[in-house]
């Protein structure tokens, strides 16, 4: 019997340092510590985008309400920056523009009008004068180029899409099938914006 006292003191001054040990592992101060960090981690997030995210300027001009430049992030389409500038006029021809294409930095986006007039000859005549822009021309604005057909439009706008807009007009030469005399015929003719 004086066993069994002497060992039940001992366990029940075990039990009771147990439990005060939980109990202050619980209150202590190791909770507010794991609220501290996760504030921090908070504001880290907060802080992380805005050294991440690039922003371009491009001008919208045309069949737009609202015309002017605009900053957008670097990721944005055409179709965001024209949403932006309040969408299209009644006016505005929707095929005029590609709409899936990447903004690029000091990009310039036209919106034009629908033809109006008889023939709309005149309008054809003016737009054929203008150099187009090889990083935003459509596949028949492309064929329109001299000495290019329907073959040579697909591999420059593949190589577009693939490798991204091209920097200078030369860089029309890493396309398949157009070469420096190809690029010769239809150089006057183009431009990178």
């Amino acid at each position: 019997m004086d066993m069994i006292k002497r060992y039940g003191w001992i366990f029940i001054v075990l039990l009771v340092i147990g439990l005060l040990y939980l109990l202050k592992f619980n209150d202590g101060p190791e909770t507010q510590e794991v609220e501290l960090k996760s504030t921090e981690f908070e504001d880290e997030i907060i802080e992380e985008p805005n050294l991440t995210v690039s922003v371009i300027k491009v001008d919208v001009k045309g069949e737009v309400k609202k015309r002017g430049v605009y900053s957008m992030p670097d990721d944005t389409r055409v179709d965001d920056v024209i949403k932006r500038a309040g969408g299209m006029t009644e006016d505005a021809d929707p095929t005029s523009v590609n709409l899936a294409q990447r903004l690029q930095d000091e990009m310039v986006i036209f919106v034009a009008s629908k033809q109006k007039g008889e023939g709309g000859s005149s309008e054809i005549i003016s737009s054929s004068e203008e150099k187009i822009s090889i990083n935003r021309a459509s596949s028949t604005e492309i064929e329109a180029l001299n000495g290019i057909g329907p073959s040579k439009a697909a591999s420059i706008i593949e190589y577009r899409e693939e490798n991204g807009p091209f920097s200078s007009v030369e860089d029309l030469v890493n396309v398949p099938g157009i070469g420096e005399k190809t690029l010769e015929i239809f150089k006057d003719q183009i431009m990178v914006p």
